[in-house]
């Protein structure tokens, strides 16, 4: 999703810093990039590990000498296990807890304070519709992600009268890398797909952004139901 979404920005001639851990890939997005970026396009890279909180200051500042000016701090990243899996072992809860949320708040944090020492910006960090209502299947990854949206959410009631827009994306299930494996459910969306939906949210300053659009009426039917009917059902 992270890709398609930084495609879309390039090809309409915003200028992009990629942030992530592993430096051949991010050399292989950056020509990618640079090869659909019209002239005059700035496209460059910085080591980001959301498992070492020690590199999130040095990127953003990478970032912000690379561009002059951050305006806009999009959050892809994140780890993903089954229940099954996170229950057999302790410290891949650990991590996925972790990075998915302590660690990518402590993110937000530095890249919130950086765009509003600048005035304000965009910061839009990809939540996920597992945090929207406990459910059997996603019980510690939807906390992690429940989390998360709730500190998001805290940041929009906060900041945005400050000029800091925080738009909280929300996938279903998206036929990714990460899911690779994982029997789709219907809805399932392709990553281009859910990129076009993020972009038009970032553009609006959406504070919560579902993608495809058609979980936010899944998602709100999920939330109704009462408890006894989820002991139930194994959605």
């Amino acid at each position: 999703m992270g890709r398609s979404l930084a495609r879309l920005f390039v090809e309409r001639g915003d200028w992009l810093v990629l942030l992530g851990r592993d430096e051949e890939e991010l050399q292989r997005s950056v020509a990618d990039l640079t090869a659909r970026a019209p002239a005059g396009v700035r496209v460059s890279h910085a080591r980001c590990d959301l498992e070492h909180p020690e590199t999130f200051g040095p990127a953003l500042a990478t970032a912000e000498q690379q561009l002059d000016s951050v305006d806009t701090v999009v959050v892809t990243a994140g780890a993903f296990a089954t229940q099954a899996q996170l229950e057999a072992d302790p410290a891949l809860t650990q991590k996925v807890l972790t990075v998915d949320f302590a660690n990518t708040v402590l993110f937000c944090e530095a890249a919130r304070k950086l765009l509003l020492s600048r005035g304000g910006g965009t910061l839009c960090a990809f939540s996920s519709v597992a945090g929207d209502r406990a459910r059997k299947p996603v019980v510690l990854y939807g906390a992690a992600k429940a989390g998360l949206s709730a500190y998001l959410e805290g940041l929009d009631h906060t900041y945005r009268a400050q000029g800091l827009n925080t738009v909280c994306v929300k996938p279903g299930f998206v036929k990714t890398g990460m899911t690779e494996g994982l029997k789709p459910p219907p809805f399932a969306g392709e990553p281009d797909e859910v990129a076009q939906v993020v972009l038009r949210g970032i553009d609006a300053g959406t504070p919560v952004v579902y993608a495809p659009p058609i979980w936010r009426a899944v998602m709100t039917a999920i939330r109704a139901l009462p408890r006894f009917a989820m002991r139930r059902i194994g959605f």
